[in-house]
């Protein structure tokens, strides 16, 4: 604690001076001598209950003192402008959550307001304790009592933001204060912070502390990953830093020239996002552009495209890595412009450009409602602000249907910025995660017509559930009478709900069924399912083992209410089947389907022949290409726009064959399917193309056709990796029009 006490000013015994530390708090938050009086006595409170042990003391408090804690929360909001109310919550926080304060002492002194905002702060304590109570997923099966905390949390976020903030203080200071504990201690502080308050200062907007705590996790949960990082970083920095400043005394000259009032200055880049980025884009780290990267604050939104036309006319751009983010914003408020150019010797800087109010709300978020004081950007500000908290109105309204499960996902997930945005039929946005369905828009825009959707129109068109929305899609919801949904909707193959809150609300529909229907309906589903897959010897006792249930009734039941998906019992059914497979399932294993070319090329559609990449044209995995029966030497690959395979398939169009790249060599299986349909015009035309579509090899096909009942039989042998991948394909073409059964041959 040495270093910690070290910045703050001590009296001439070596002890903190309350006094000097109020008043820069004071001086930090413009805020007042009674404010500051206030400050002093909250923390003389704090001082004197440090000094009492309690059993109830938490495991952290070993490696931080609560009182100094409370000086650094302070400190943090301070920097976020909060008032005195929280700044005096923040400083006795940590004696009361020790039970060293009471809480009516704390009202009695400070005020009711004081009191409800520590009362908020211990709510949200309730996901610390839900975390440790699930290893196998960010939050488990709870008891009433621990959801109930969650959603007192939720709602004092919602009634007052500042608990919110006072919580990320508190969580801020918990992941600085590990440093000197145990690998273990690191990893459970900075796993709860990495999933569920980084995420949270994002989509409030706080930059700096979203960084913070993402470094700090990134840091105990990958160390190694981030010394390697942490190691480029410093043995570029002194070449980097002048390199910076030279950039810096460049751009200052060219504003100035231009008149305009800028201020300039090199911007860190942080671990984590270095490391991100590295991953997402698959590149190294001299690839990273914005290593070297300067910010410019500028006094108007129209300063800021002037100063972008200086820095583009100074160095050239590089296409694609250009974002206006002031014309179209990002989900949690934040504006800028981003652009990346040549600078000096060549070396790629990254330019971020934005005003001072979209600075305030970069770096403070919601803070920046009562930070900001200038009148021109304030109802920036403040709309900013009212977004965010409708935000929060929406996880508390998300949190009643998901339980606490969906929780962490639901803030990760606006972390994502790939988002679609769908025009409702009177012209509101609607956003939603990549992918989505109109099914996942309907639960959207209520869970009422979720439940009661029926069909989708599409830009005028009637479509599948099933069909993949884009941004700029105009959806209307056809909904039928009853508030009924169907069971297949959580059949993964089928795509009908891609988004996690709309398959929560079906599973939530569903479970709270009567147990005997859910049996009912858990039995027939994969009664049918096996039928399909005709898989007829199965150790069920083994399979419930496998699936933690204890009785075959209960597994019914989780699969009618979709607390198992078919999916995983097949996965599981598969792998107790394993060892018996070819003698037993009629499967036997192939790799026809995938053969080698060189080093990890693979090539579909040769069978078992060598193949080799032709020199002439010397095609890459990507790349269109034909392949060309040689004598003697297997397949030659070319590219199909390659001169010489153009020659040659005029010249010996018989030994030319139509080839593809695969994805990797994998195993398959040989399977018959029989379909049996009601025959009409382009059936057989829509099964080829589904399984075309799909990627499956067909090896063989019959067909048998009766005439006087205008029916149709067909086998077709097919190359499939595994049962999900076969009841994926089948689920599928039973979806077609006038097939009334397709299933694997016995």
């Amino acid at each position: 604690m040495v270093k910690v006490r070290a910045d703050y000013p001590l009296t001439d015994n070596g002890e903190i001076d309350i006094s000097q530390w109020a008043e820069r708090i004071v001086a930090i938050s413009a805020g007042n001598d009674f404010a500051k009086q206030q400050l002093i006595t909250a923390a003389s409170m704090a001082q004197q209950a440090e000094a009492q042990e309690t059993p109830s003391d938490h495991l952290w408090s070993q490696h931080s003192s609560s009182f100094l804690t409370g000086l650094e929360m302070a400190d943090i909001l301070a920097e976020l402008q909060l008032e005195q109310e929280a700044l005096v919550a923040a400083v006795v926080y940590r004696g009361v959550r020790e039970n060293k304060i009471p809480l009516d002492d704390v009202v009695e002194r400070y005020g009711k307001n004081v009191g409800v905002l520590i009362e908020g702060v211990l709510g949200m304590a309730a996901i610390s304790h839900l975390r440790n109570d699930s290893q196998e997923k960010v939050f488990g099966q709870q008891s009433e009592g621990q959801t109930e905390n969650v959603r007192k949390m939720l709602v004092s976020m919602v009634d007052d933001v500042r608990v919110a903030l006072i919580k990320l203080a508190e969580r801020t200071c918990a992941i600085r204060a590990v440093k000197d504990a145990s690998d273990e201690r690191k990893r459970k502080v900075a796993r709860e912070v990495f999933d569920i308050y980084a995420p949270l200062a994002h989509r409030l907007g706080i930059g700096h502390i979203k960084w913070e705590l993402e470094d700090l996790g990134f840091r105990y949960l990958m160390p190694e990953e981030y010394k390697s990082i942490a190691k480029l970083l410093d043995e570029k920095r002194l070449d980097r830093q002048d390199y910076i400043d030279y950039v810096v005394e460049s751009l200052n000259t060219q504003i100035q020239k231009n008149n305009i009032d800028a201020e300039v200055y090199g911007r860190a880049k942080h671990i984590y996002s270095i490391w991100r980025k590295m991953q997402r884009k698959s590149i190294g780290f001299s690839e990273v552009y914005d290593i070297r990267a300067v910010r410019i604050l500028v006094p108007t939104t129209k300063d800021c495209y002037e100063v972008l036309g200086i820095v583009h006319t100074l160095w050239r751009n590089i296409p694609h890595e250009f974002d206006d983010y002031i014309a179209a914003p990002k989900e949690n408020g934040y504006r800028s412009l981003h652009t990346a150019v040549v600078g000096p010797n060549s070396r790629v800087v990254e330019v971020q450009i934005r005003s001072h109010a979209m600075h305030e709300e970069a770096e403070f978020g919601v803070c920046s409602h009562w930070r900001y004081k200038g009148t021109d950007n304030k109802d920036n500000a403040s709309n900013s602000y009212e977004k965010k908290i409708e935000w929060l109105r929406e996880v508390l309204a998300w949190h009643d249907e998901l339980g606490v499960d969906g929780l962490a996902d639901d803030l990760n997930s606006s972390v994502e910025q790939d988002r679609v945005y769908i025009f409702t039929p009177d012209g509101h946005v609607i956003d939603l995660p990549s992918k989505p369905t109109p099914l996942d828009f309907a639960y959207r825009v209520h869970t009422e017509i979720g439940h009661r959707c029926r069909g989708a129109k599409v830009n005028g068109r009637i479509v599948p559930l099933n069909h993949i929305l884009q941004t700029g899609d105009q959806v209307e919801i056809l909904k039928g009478k009853h508030t009924v949904p169907s069971r297949d909707w959580l059949i993964e193959g089928l795509g009908y709900l891609n988004t996690t809150r709309a398959k929560a609300k079906v599973r939530q529909w569903f479970g709270e069924q009567a147990r005997d229907q859910n049996v009912a309906e858990g039995r027939a589903i994969l009664d049918k399912e096996l039928k399909q897959l005709a898989i007829r010897e199965l150790d069920f006792e083994e399979l419930l083992r496998v699936l933690k249930q204890k009785e075959l009734d209960d597994l019914y039941a989780s699969v009618g209410s979709g607390d198992i998906s078919v999916a995983q019992v097949l996965r599981a059914s598969e792998k107790l089947l394993e060892p018996e497979v070819p003698e037993q399932t009629e499967i036997s294993f192939s790799n026809k389907s995938a053969t080698t070319a060189g080093n990890d090329v693979f090539i579909e559609g040769v069978g078992n022949l060598l193949t080799n990449i032709a020199h002439c044209c010397n095609p890459l995995p990507g790349d269109e290409i034909t392949g060309y029966i040689t004598l003697g030497k297997g397949v030659s690959i070319h590219r199909k726009d390659c001169r010489n395979i153009l020659q040659l398939a005029t010249d010996e169009p018989e030994r030319i064959l139509q080839v593809d790249w695969g994805d990797s060599p994998t195993q398959t299986y040989t399977v018959d399917i029989i379909i049996e349909a009601f025959d009409r015009t382009g059936l057989l035309r829509d099964v080829t193309t589904l399984l075309d579509g799909a990627r499956i090899n067909v090896t063989a096909m019959q067909t048998l056709s009766d005439k006087g009942q205008n029916t149709v039989d067909m086998v077709i042998t097919i190359d499939i990796r595994d049962f999900a991948h076969l009841s994926h394909i089948l689920a599928r073409l039973n979806q077609l029009p006038n097939i009334s059964s397709a299933r694997r041959k016995h």
